[in-house]
């Protein structure tokens, strides 16, 4: 693997570490950056290359468990380092399978029609222009004084409806968190809750679904490949370990508008090259 190569593994490893948690969609970006510029299914075969996809996006999985190091050792049952919050109520990870049900379910029933029919940069589209238009109308009817303030006040019936709102995420494009954060808002959590509880639920269905997708394909982790693999890992874990905690210092200042617009102009873009 040349020097080249490498530089485009830590690129893409960029890409994916900036966006994967971030409202704005990383599909939308690697369209972008690889499929449009970068083009690493020319210097490596389909499958290498859509295995090293799953491998960098382990990458930001694992800054998540950074991140949140103490909140998942608090949900497994082996630190109490976590606050709870007022009146002793503390997130139960069975909170959090509940939340994943949703998704998860309507994901394995409709895992080769995805695959098949909604990987399209038409489809994408779709999904960037109305995962914005929702995030939108989160900040417009959220109630004006969040009634939760901490991911220790969820309840069942919330990490259900999130669970639910979480399944347009399926729709390539329209982001996990920006649905998820959207429905946590519309529910009555601040920002940095619904940001705190998406990453929180996205770590065990995005590692899983990984997972899954590496024991399909381990025979393209060969000599030559491994280079760039771990090359894109390192990068996805280091830039969205940076991402990560930029954004829940920030999302409750800005909300989650900007994101939306930006999601809108980056339709045009890619409409424009696209279609143009």
């Amino acid at each position: 693997m040349d020097i080249p190569s490498i530089i485009k593994a830590i690129l893409l490893g960029l890409v994916e570490g900036l966006t994967e948690f971030a409202p704005v969609s990383s599909t939308g970006h690697m369209i972008i950056v690889d499929d449009m510029w970068l083009h690493s299914k020319a210097f490596l075969t389909q499958y290498v290359a859509n295995t090293f996809k799953v491998v960098i996006q382990l990458g930001s999985i694992l800054a998540v468990v950074v991140v949140f190091r103490h909140r998942f050792a608090d949900l497994l049952g082996i630190s109490r380092r976590v606050t709870s919050a007022r009146g002793g109520g503390r997130l139960k990870l069975t909170q959090v399978i509940v939340g994943l049900i949703p998704a998860g379910i309507l994901g394995l029933l409709l895992e080769d029609t995805i695959d098949e029919r909604l990987f399209s940069t038409a489809t994408v589209l779709i999904g960037l222009v109305l995962g914005a238009l929702l995030m939108i109308a989160a900040d417009r009817f959220a109630p004006k004084m969040p009634r939760i303030t901490s991911v220790d006040q969820i309840t069942y019936r919330h990490a259900l409806l999130v669970g639910l709102i979480q399944c347009l995420s399926l729709w390539p494009g329209f982001s996990r968190s920006g649905s998820t954060i959207s429905g946590g808002v519309l529910l009555g959590m601040n920002h940095r809750t619904a940001a705190d509880f998406t990453f929180i639920m996205a770590v065990p269905i995005m590692a899983g679904a990984s997972g899954l997708s590496l024991l399909k394909n381990w025979q393209y982790f060969t000599l030559d490949a491994l280079p760039f693999f771990i090359a894109g890992f390192i990068s996805a874990f280091v830039f969205a370990l940076l991402a990560i905690r930029f954004f829940l210092k920030l999302i409750d200042r800005v909300k989650l508008v900007p994101f939306a617009v930006y999601r809108i102009v980056l339709a045009a873009v890619i409409a424009v090259i696209y279609f143009g």
